[in-house]
């Protein structure tokens, strides 16, 4: 999902995503660590999605976007 989107979605809705995307960075620890993994890439993604969301996170938190 891109920034700009993210912008457009309530603080309520964030939250509820960024515990979604916490979830399943968790569930790709474990099936790594079982060697059940089918798609590593996947990992970097929800990775990279969390930062996302953290970050427009603290933009609504100090006062709007940069």
């Amino acid at each position: 999902m891109k920034a700009s989107e993210l912008r457009e979605r309530s603080s309520d809705e964030l939250r509820s995503q960024l515990h979604d995307l916490l979830k399943e960075q968790f569930n790709l620890r474990m099936q790594r660590g079982t060697g059940q993994l089918s798609r590593p890439s996947r990992m970097k993604e929800v990775r990279r999605e969390i930062a996302r969301v953290k970050t427009i996170m603290n933009e609504l938190k100090s006062g709007g976007a940069l």
